[in-house]
């Protein structure tokens, strides 16, 4: 089972659209690629490559 952090300053942004847009500040600190292709995933991760 995953940990859930809690969500602090910096970790995310609204988009024009009203979505929470996480950073790659959360990514770091979450420690792991979900593999769905975030905006600022700092682990390389590319969707359609579908590969790290």
């Amino acid at each position: 089972m995953k940990k859930i952090l809690p969500v602090e300053e910096g970790d995310f942004y609204l988009s024009k659209e009203g979505y929470r847009v996480f950073t790659a500040q959360y990514h770091l600190k979450r420690g792991y690629c979900c593999e769905s292709g975030c905006r600022h995933c700092p682990y390389g991760y590319d969707k359609k490559r579908d590969s790290l």
